[in-house]
């Protein structure tokens, strides 16, 4: 019987510690104590000393249990370090157990096998965590670049940080079993002398480094929630630290609420939203060529009319982005979105009620913002309703395409183009493609008449992941000089408002100075440019404001203004503005 039980205890340890081990390998956020390895290795010992008690109980009978398990103990470290063969197993297997003596010599000769090679990894990962550690101290007053995964995209990141700043450390922590899982990626890190560390960002302790070196933590997996737990552990390990930077990958508000309300000390902290952050970069650098394409109406106004095709994470801050980013005098806006949700309409309401009710969408009031946006909800881009309504629009000027993978979006593209043919109109098209090679694949692509699709990619890893991108850059520079208008530095970096409003500010500013917009661009206004520009900023403002949620306070005094109920008193037309916040918007920003 103690043959059987001790059989069925071993294995259901293994596997349990495998089970737990793939798990860990799933989700490493800091808060487990063992590596996917450590479990591994645990989960092997434990079962070959669960396997040996029969052997053991054979050799020294009831005589001492605590002399049979320290006995139990010393082989099982000699299996661990090669010292005890296979052979000592058919030697105590007794007649009593001839039913499952076979299935018992196979499965313990495996695990007398395996444990001297895991044994030999276990050294191996020492050797090397000791190397790294090594080195780590070497490059003691080096810039140190942390990256919390080793992925595609912190590789990539990592790459033009390097390229930016050649005397830069650059560290990928978690990278223990990526030279098996992932040998590409780990070759390249190699490639780049980047140090490999296999703990993960919480646990391997940077605060040795020189003080006087500057420290970037960037917190890059896949898993939102584990970055931003990642995030406020770092933060409070490190808060005390000066030239101290974290970036945190993270989407949605749950991110903003908890970064805002950690105590960050000495530690400047940036939360990336990756879908907002391509939306932008594509307006600052690109945007002004949705202008040059709008058509010239009758009355002189020319006409910008969009379609976004997806109300995913990238289509919905299109549509939003949209609706502040083209207010400007001389233009319209229409907006066409369409998803295969039936509710897309009630769930973007829902996000922006004030920037879509009928009191202002599609209505023109003066000195108020100016847009039509429609929603086409349950209308998926394969059906003959989707063909049908796009034909019927003769004047789009602008599509972007955001449905998923590379495959569909470019498809998608293609078909659009065939569309708009048929309509008589040939509006931009730009498509989100994550791979540099697809994008460059596209570039001057035609038909087999030589006909060109003139479909442009944006979003691919080596344009979005660099440190101009995410990190910093020109239009963060010029956000922050305007913020300091009104506020300080500080208060530009803690407060997600005041970031994204600065943001929008600066995008706005360089569409306008392509516009002609008098004063446009000009530190000192007179009170001609000061009239032009005031109507258009305000303008913006509101579509801004209404496009993050927020709708009117119900009262012009400032005493109404509600930021937790998303409630602002100045969400009004321009004519009813206070002249005192007039002038706010002839300093082309607007914040509080």
């Amino acid at each position: 019987m103690i043959w059987k039980i001790c059989f069925f205890l071993s294995l259901l340890i293994l596997c349990i510690a495998i089970i737990w081990a793939v798990r860990l390998s799933r989700k490493a956020d800091g808060r487990n104590s063992l590596t996917p390895f450590q479990m591994i290795f645990a989960g092997f010992f434990a079962s070959v000393f669960a396997g040996q008690i029969p052997i053991i109980y054979q050799q020294v009978g009831r005589e001492s249990v605590l002399k049979m398990l320290l006995l139990d103990a010393v082989q099982t470290i000699q299996v661990f370090t090669a010292n005890v063969g296979t052979e000592i197993i058919p030697e105590y297997i007794t007649k009593e157990v001839t039913e499952i003596g076979g299935v018992y010599s196979v499965y313990m000769s495996i695990l007398f096998v395996a444990a001297p090679l895991l044994t030999f990894g276990f050294v191996i990962s020492l050797f090397r965590s000791a190397l790294m550690r090594f080195l780590f101290r070497f490059y003691y007053f080096g810039d140190l670049y942390v990256f919390s995964v080793l992925s595609e995209k912190s590789l990539t990141l990592a790459r033009d940080v390097k390229k930016n700043h050649p005397r830069a450390v650059i560290v990928f922590t978690q990278t223990g079993g990526a030279e098996e899982e992932t040998p590409e990626l780990y070759a390249e890190a190699k490639r780049m002398h980047a140090l490999l560390f296999a703990n993960d960002v919480v646990s391997s302790d940077f605060a040795g480094h020189s003080a006087k070196a500057k420290l970037t933590l960037i917190l890059i997996g896949d898993d939102s929630d584990t970055n931003l737990v990642q995030a406020l552990k770092v933060i409070a390990a490190y808060q005390n630290r000066p030239n101290t930077e974290v970036f945190v990958f993270s989407s949605g508000t749950e991110g903003e609420l908890l970064l805002a309300g950690a105590m960050k000390g000495s530690v400047k902290v940036r939360r990336v939203d990756e879908d907002r952050s391509l939306v932008y970069r594509y307006l600052y650098d690109r945007g002004e060529e949705i202008y040059a394409a709008a058509l010239k109406q009758t009355d002189g106004i020319k006409a910008i009319h969009a379609v976004v095709a997806g109300l995913g994470k990238y289509g919905t801050e299109m549509v939003k982005a949209l609706s502040w980013y083209c207010q400007m005098d001389g233009y319209t806006v229409t907006i066409d979105a369409f998803d295969a949700d039936p509710l897309a309409e009630e769930k973007f309401a829902a996000r922006c009620p004030e920037l879509m009710s009928e009191e202002y969408n599609g209505v023109v009031i003066p000195g108020e913002s100016r847009y039509t946006i429609r929603i086409h909800s349950g209308v998926d881009v394969n059906t003959r309703t989707f063909a049908d309504k796009i034909t019927r629009m003769r004047d789009i000027t602008f599509v972007f395409v955001c449905l998923g993978s590379d495959a569909v979006n470019l498809a998608q593209s293609a078909n659009l183009r065939m569309l708009c043919e048929r309509a008589g109109c040939k509006p931009l098209i730009r498509t989100v493609l994550y791979s540099t090679e697809v994008k460059d694949a596209l570039q001057g692509i035609t038909n087999y008449r030589g006909q060109a699709y003139d479909i442009e990619a944006i979003g691919d890893f080596e344009t979005c992941y660099s440190e101009e991108v995410l990190m910093g850059g020109e239009m963060e520079a010029l956000a922050l000089k305007r913020h300091l208008k009104y506020g300080d530095e500080d208060s530009f970096w803690q407060y997600e408002y005041n970031y994204r409003s600065s943001m929008a500010s600066a995008i706005h500013e360089k569409a306008r100075i392509f516009c002609g917009i008098p004063g446009a661009g000009k530190e000192v206004l007179t009170q001609q440019e000061r009239d032009a520009v005031e109507p258009v900023e305000h303008r913006r403002w509101n579509a801004y404001m209404r496009s993050e949620g927020y709708i009117y306070s119900g009262s012009p005094d400032r005493s109404s203004r509600n930021d937790l109920a998303k409630m602002h008193h100045d969400l009004v037309k321009f004519d009813l503005l206070t002249e005192e916040e007039k002038r706010k918007d002839s300093g082309t920003f607007r914040e509080s």
